[in-house]
């Protein structure tokens, strides 16, 4: 929506729903997803006569409640319209952060006994939510009231300064704490607290990696990540938790404005988890930001169904949308302050982008992270063991081709698209690609390789011969009407086909003009079941990658983005290839020949 403009766009039909007064949220902390595993005694934790009795990855009250009681009975808040007063968590924030945060845990078989599930969290909502109060009592309960001997606690930001406004709150609740000030110090100088009981501290350090990889901290509080240049800080502290039983690695942040940065990636991972915890179970997300469009709306009223504070539309006008990335709007962060900022912004395309992103935790871009996970998985329709297994059952049939050819030096992706909604990838890749790969899949991109998903050819380039033998072979095994391609791929690549085949090769491009329809129809098949993937890993891969661009003066035009391959090692080619072989699809089947309907008179 431009500067100036208040009329709402339409609503999704998952949006529509009446808003009266907001229902009090119920929890239920055992029904949260968890690893299944039933290794381990009884947890036995008791704390005030209350005794877990659960085995297993469980969620273990007690130790949460010895959390939530820590901020209550020995914090108060240090600034604001509550300074003073005893730290009682918001339902928000001890139901969805803290309690899940510290009350998760599963069996850990190297120290023969129960520790936290989360190794790492990841927060990520608007400004002024109380972050700096939240974050200060977690490193104050890390310092002093987990039980950790010699704990290394750290704080770090872009700047000292940047550090220290969590530093300043944790200080001053410390010394509003008769319990704490008696039994923490305060080292002035070094920015430092000291609790000689336990022999810990925690301390501001300046986000230099390169000066902090002696550490071997229990927990690392990382504040805005998008201002950090890379991850060199982030791995450097990581890397020093190994000999901690149960540490954790906190960041929180705001939305980022630059779509390839390291906080664009760090909370882009987020997102993933919190579309499928599976992914990463040791890394906890709690992640509030404003829908840009109406996929993502409806994204997140899948994920959260029936909840009383999701946004209602994409208007951002609209104070009903303003609650879900301001868990705080209405306590202690002033509904007021919100509606200045909102009307300032009507006329200032700069104060606009600062209250979308600031206050509605919006990534100010044109470019947006385009499939939702839970999406693809609903259309695999049935999971191939191999590649030769899909062939098998669809040999014969009638289907479209897309040709997304990279350069010499990359992947170069095939697909093929079936009236039925099957689509069928074949990927290429020189050999000298798959370390590269490795690196930023965890190892998968060779496993694939070895599964028959991708074929490797010898040397530093793609052998091109392999791919018009392989695309022959399709062309035997399966009926081809046409074969659409991306005119960057050149005329001798065309020519050498239709030269094999005699397929129809029809050009095109990955414009606004030429990927909007294809785009749109996949995404509408998608939403609505009609496709079959058959759990395909690379392009699954490929897929959480996708990201779109479209216009800001027209939203429902979109494209796919080609992501940084030397900065991010993201690979989208297999997308690009299928919405070709779509687009062939909407162009629709040949018309019979009077001679296939009617046969030769003679």
């Amino acid at each position: 929506m431009t500067a100036g403009t208040t009329t709402r766009p339409a609503r999704s039909k998952a949006a529509t729903r009446p808003r009266g007064r907001a229902r009090a949220m119920r929890f239920n902390h055992h029904k949260r997803w968890r690893p299944a595993s039933r290794k381990g005694d009884v947890c036995g934790y008791t704390l005030d006569g209350t005794t877990c009795e659960r085995r297993g990855a469980h969620y273990c009250e007690p130790r949460a409640d010895r959390v939530v009681k820590f901020f209550a009975e020995l914090l108060v808040h240090p600034a604001g319209a509550l300074a003073n007063t005893r730290f009682v968590l918001a339902s928000w924030q001890e139901h969805e952060i803290i309690r899940p945060l510290f009350g998760e845990v599963h069996w850990s078989e190297q120290w023969g006994r129960y520790v936290r599930r989360y190794s790492r969290a990841t927060i990520v909502m608007a400004r002024k939510n109380g972050k700096s109060a939240i974050l200060s009592g977690i490193a104050l309960y890390m310092l002093c009231g987990d039980g950790e001997e010699s704990a290394e606690v750290y704080g770090a930001a872009a700047t000292i300064r940047q550090a220290g406004k969590v530093f300043e709150p944790c200080r001053k609740m410390m010394l509003k704490s008769p319990l704490l000030a008696a039994r923490l110090d305060h080292v002035k100088a070094a920015r430092r607290i000291v609790d000689e009981r336990t022999g810990s501290h925690y301390e501001v350090i300046p986000a230099d990696a390169d000066n902090e990889l002696g550490h071997s901290p229990h927990c690392f509080i990382l504040d805005e990540v998008l201002s950090q240049p890379d991850d060199s800080l982030w791995q450097a502290m990581r890397t020093g938790t190994g000999a901690r039983t149960q540490p954790l690695m906190l960041a929180i942040t705001t939305e980022t404005s630059q779509q390839y940065s390291f906080g664009a990636e760090f909370i882009d991972e987020a997102d993933r988890v919190l579309e499928d915890p599976a992914r990463a179970p040791h890394h906890f997300v709690f992640v509030r930001k404003t829908p840009r469009t109406p996929d993502e709306l409806e994204r997140l009223h899948r994920l959260f169904p029936g909840r009383p504070d999701l946004p209602v539309s994409l208007d951002w006008t609209d104070e009903a949308n303003w609650a879900w990335a301001n868990p705080a709007l209405g306590t202690f962060l002033s509904v007021q302050s919100l509606r200045e900022e909102a009307k300032e912004a009507l006329g200032d395309r700069k104060a606009l982008n600062a209250f979308l992103q600031f206050r509605l935790n919006q990534r100010v871009s044109e470019v947006s992270r385009w499939i939702a996970m839970d999406l693809w998985d609903m259309n695999a329709r049935e999971l191939a063991p191999n590649p030769g297994w899909i062939a098998g059952r669809l040999e014969g049939q009638r289907c479209w081709g897309g040709l997304d050819l990279s350069s010499k030096l990359d992947l170069t992706a095939w697909c093929l698209y079936f009236p039925g909604g099957e689509l069928v990838w074949r990927f290429w890749a020189p050999q000298s690609v798959a370390p590269v790969l490795d690196k930023y899949t965890d190892g998968k991109f060779s496993e694939w390789a070895e599964d028959g998903w991708v074929t490797l050819t010898d040397g530093d380039t793609i052998d091109y011969d392999t791919i018009y033998d392989d695309i022959e072979t399709d062309h035997n095994l399966y009926t081809i009407i046409d074969a659409t391609y991306d005119k960057w791929c050149g005329e001798p690549v065309r020519q050498e086909l239709a030269k094999r085949t005699r397929m129809k090769m029809v050009e095109s491009d990955t414009t606004f003009t030429r990927m909007t329809p294809p785009m749109s129809e996949f995404m509408r098949g998608l939403k609505a079941r009609e496709y079959a993937h058959f759990g395909n890993p690379v392009a699954r891969w490929m897929a959480d990658n996708l990201e779109c661009k479209s216009p800001r003066d027209d939203p429902d035009r979109v494209r796919p983005v080609k992501p940084s391959r030397d900065k991010t090692g993201k690979r989208i080619d297999g997308m690009p290839a299928a919405f070709f072989a779509i687009d062939g699809g909407l162009r629709g089947l040949p018309t019979p020949s009077v001679y296939e309907s009617q046969g030769m008179s003679l």
